[in-house]
């Protein structure tokens, strides 16, 4: 610390010495000023002006400060460049203070812990995550501090940071905390975490009975067992550390974390980083934004609840049949009962996002604006509770079902209307309170009489006066005598010198003038002691009493996450109704068998954000005893196979999550986890290329995937060689086909043609192509899923509709047309003449695709074929078939 600093730069420095990894707000009457290093560096970030406190002094301090009433907007920009945030107050009254005023710091921002309303998605969740692992397991805490939602899960076993990682990329943490040893962020998988933030906590912190402990205090219950972690104690360690975390740092007691909701990774669909990714289920790939995905389609929703439970619903599907019939009874009901869903939706309308409203209050941050929303919000309750109570569904009316234990949410519980806390908050709190808590404007008339009489005095003062000074004078019998007031004698009386005879014997001269003089009397001294004090009064006693009331709404805190959630789930469901009407969505039928049915599909998102163009409808019949389960599509460039691949795992997805889907008939046999290989990316940071990053993605499919996983490959092998591509693509259709256990539904499309000979010699394997129509030179895409193989892929004409130069497609032509029909000149360059050569005639009729053992008149492609029939592939193991293959082709390429 500098020497001779003053006491409040004192008090600066020994309170930044514990928050040393954070900017330092330090309040000062209207402002948070920040100083030396903090100052600096925030207002570069925050773009306001840098000054010094002690200018051209040996102790100069460098600060820039931001007004008190806008800082969580400068907060929320801090933690937008990745910094944190210690917030020091003023914890004592200023004019009850003796010498310096005590300030401590109230709470610290991180990237996870925002909760200002203005600077979070409204529709989606912020989780800050705690990691801990020991031996071969992993625990894992997750807690949105606004709404209170608070899950762990636990994973053991050689796959546990894959699980964990899944966890990651679903939850989408923005803070992810760890031990010191800082194990957590090297072990998940890559782009699982995407751009969170990883910070550090003390080894002793995940100790394991101090954690339960303050699991157990802040669940106000004896022990876990009736949340169902009993036994996760790894779980357990990460969640108690994590809420030792957020209690340091919010000094609060987050009594809106009431609950722990086991996270069980066995009981729902998964779906990793690279999938979320490209089947675009939240975020598209162009941008990253929420326009154009699966979730825009299908996310309807009228409250901020509703939409985070969409969402939460999207990217955990279910694997129960019976949770999901439930959920889709719910919808159907909702779908056929048009005037219910009208007015359901109507009425949600009005609500608010109870959750996060409750979230402020507990975090002590609410104001009375976030209190009249609350209220707001509790008006239409009980007529949605009376619209509920209409229908059959146990999800709507809230009663449990016989199903109930089949759906992992838990049973549901009755919608509680909170009509006791309305109507506290209706005598309580005024109808246009102020912004902030320390305007007064908060506390609604006729609440606190009190508060009635100080208003009054404020706001009739001036009649008080006059009334005075009417009185005064008939009791004087001086009609010049007047009342008046300046700062520095308060209230007087003043009278006239040639009057002074005739003033009362209780008048107390005050001061003497030149023409007159002035005095006081016991009612007006008492009187201004009243009105002077009575606005200060007014904002203290309002204060106090919006704190009380407050309070009373906290503790009601687990009566109102109850009501939150029933909200949200009446909203989602009758959300998943909506769109099933006005998309044409139809009921799926959900089964056990690995099998999948569909009926003239469609992608939800391509016909819904489409162009004037319409949509065509196309089957998919894979999977079971009877059907092929491995479909090999080809077809040309632009036809449409990877919408194809893409509807199905949508359609897939939205059937397991409980909605209805875009179909005419949809039968789907649950799906453990959808695997997708498509599009193309790169890791140059950790020097991966893209082919190293597609083969990486392809392991883990092969490695992790079940006789219950659906399994999308597209262009697999594209981003080498001809030869190593297609060599390895066969292999991969191979293993997929052969390896006992395996048996997943696989998609696979490829503009390596020669992979339909595969259906030949294994019987789990059906060629499907694209269709098309050609005229000329022009290709028109049917858009239409056939049975049968491709040989032609069209890539010239999707140039030319892309609008390469004339001269490049046309030389395009020549080159293809010559390499079709195998000529090559000694220097392995076509046997074309150049533009503008004499001799350059008209391109060869294409043949179809260049063959892949050479032409038949080759002896040694003749020998190699002979080779090949009599071949046992049945008994080859992949492997022995990727070696022979390679022999082969060397043979080939060495001739």
């Amino acid at each position: 610390m500098p020497a001779n600093l003053t006491p409040m730069l004192e008090q600066y420095h020994r309170i930044k010495r514990d928050h040393r990894d954070a900017i330092l707000m330090f309040r000062m009457g209207d402002f948070y000023e920040m100083f030396f290093e903090d100052a600096t560096k925030a207002s570069g970030i925050l773009e306001i002006a840098l000054t010094a406190r002690g200018k051209g002094t040996d102790n100069e301090a460098p600060m820039c400060g931001v007004p008190w009433h806008s800082v969580d907007s400068y907060i929320a920009r801090l933690i937008a460049s990745g910094q944190k945030v210690a917030v020091c107050d003023q914890v004592e009254d200023s004019r009850a203070a003796r010498g310096l005023v005590r300030r401590e710091v109230v709470r610290v921002v991180s990237p996870g812990t925002l909760t200002d309303p203005s600077s979070l998605d409204a529709r989606d969740n912020l989780y800050i995550a705690c990691l801990f692992s020991a031996g071969d397991g992993v625990g894992a805490a997750w807690v949105d501090l606004s709404t209170g939602d608070f899950r762990l899960s636990e994973s053991k076993g050689p796959r546990a940071w894959e699980q964990v990682s899944q966890q990651v990329a679903t939850l989408r943490p923005r803070e992810i905390l760890q031990a010191e040893d800082g194990a957590a962020a090297g072990r998940l998988a890559p782009g699982a975490a995407g751009d969170a933030v990883f910070n550090t906590l003390e080894t002793w912190a995940f100790a394991r009975d101090a954690a339960y402990r303050t699991l157990s205090e802040q669940m106000r219950t004896a022990s876990l067992e009736g949340f169902g972690c009993q036994s996760m104690e790894l779980a357990v360690r990460a969640g108690g550390a994590l809420l030792h975390h957020l209690r340091a740092t919010q000094r609060s007691s987050l009594e809106h974390i009431h609950r722990v909701i086991p996270f069980n990774t066995a009981d729902y669909m998964v779906l990793d980083a690279p999938t979320l990714r490209t089947l675009e289920v939240t975020r598209t790939l162009s941008g990253g934004g929420r326009a154009g995905s699966l979730l825009s389609v299908i996310d309807r929703t009228v409250t901020p609840m509703g939409a985070r439970r969409i969402q939460s619903w999207l990217v955990c599907p279910l694997l129960q049949v019976g949770a999901i019939e439930r959920r889709l009874d719910a919808v159907e009901e909702l779908a056929s009962g048009t005037r219910i869903r009208d007015e359901l939706r109507s009425l949600l309308k009005q609500v608010r996002d109870i959750e996060r409203l409750l979230g402020r209050v507990t975090l002590g941050s609410a104001t009375a604006r976030d209190l009249l929303s609350l209220r707001e919000s509790l008006f239409p309750l009980p007529a949605v509770g009376r619209l509920a109570g209409q229908l059959s569904s146990s999800l709507l009316t809230g009663q449990p079902g016989p199903l109930a234990s089949a759906d992992t949410s838990g049973p549901p519980v009755a919608l509680d209307t909170l009509e006791d806390l309305h109507e506290l908050l209706g005598r309580a709190i005024d109808d246009d309170p102020a912004a902030t808590l320390h305007e007064g404007g908060m506390i609604r008339p006729g609440y606190n009489v009190e508060l009635d009489d100080l208003r009054s005095v404020s706001r009739d003062g001036k009649s008080y006066i006059a009334a005075i000074e009417t009185r005064e004078r008939q009791r004087s019998g001086i009609a010049s005598l007047k009342v008046r007031y300046n700062r520095v004698f308060g209230y007087y009386i003043e009278v006239s010198r040639s009057n002074l005879g005739m003033v009362p014997a209780d008048y107390e001269r005050r001061q003497t003038l030149v023409g007159a003089e002035r005095f006081v009397t016991p009612e007006l001294k008492q009187y201004e002691e009243k009105v002077l004090t009575a606005q200060e009064r007014i904002q203290d006693l309002e204060f106090t009493l919006f704190t009380q009331i407050r309070d009373e709404v906290a503790a009601r805190a687990a009566r109102l996450r109850n009501t939150a959630d029933r909200v949200a789930d009446l909203d989602a469901l009758a959300c998943l109704a909506e769109v099933a009407v006005s998309r044409r969505f139809i009921r799926p039928a959900i089964c056990e068998e690995s099998r999948t049915s569909i009926v003239a599909g469609r992608h939800p998102v391509v016909e819904a954000l489409g162009n004037e163009e319409r949509f065509v409808p196309n089957d998919l019949e894979f999977g079971g005893e009877r059907e092929p389960r491995i479909l090999i599509v080809t077809g040309p460039n632009m036809g449409g196979k990877s919408t194809y691949l893409r509807q199905a795992a949508l359609i897939t997805l939205l059937a397991q999550m409980g909605s209805f889907v875009p179909a005419e008939r949809a039968r789907i046999g649950i799906v453990d986890r959808i695997f997708s290989r498509i599009g193309s990316s790169d890791n140059l940071a950790g020097g991966q290329s893209t082919f190293m990053v597609e083969m990486q993605e392809t392991a883990n499919i092969l490695h992790n995937a079940s006789d219950r996983s659906l399994i999308l490959l597209d262009e697999v092998g594209r981003g080498t060689s001809t030869f190593d591509g297609l060599s390895l693509a066969w292999a991969i259709v191979e293993y997929l086909h052969d390896t006992p256990g395996l048996g997943a539904r696989v998609l696979f499309a490829t503009h390596y043609h020669e992979l339909t000979e595969l259906s030949r010699t294994l019987s789990g394997i059906r060629n499907l192509t694209v269709s098309v129509k050609e005229s000329g030179q022009d290709v028109i895409f049917l858009r239409r899923i056939v049975e049968g193989a491709a040989d032609r892929s069209y890539g010239i004409q999707v140039a030319r509709l892309a609008g390469l130069p004339k001269g490049v497609i046309e030389r395009a032509r020549e080159v293809l047309a010559n390499l079709e029909t195998n000529e090559f000149g000694r220097d392995g360059m076509p046997k074309l003449a150049r533009h503008g050569a004499a001799g350059t005639g008209a391109a060869p009729a294409a043949q179809g695709q260049i063959p892949l053992f050479g032409p038949p008149e080759d002896p040694v492609a003749t020998e190699v074929l002979s080779e090949l029939r009599q071949i046992e592939t049945d008994r080859l193991t992949p492997l022995e078939g990727l070696q022979l293959l390679d022999r082969l082709r060397r043979k080939l390429a060495t001739d």
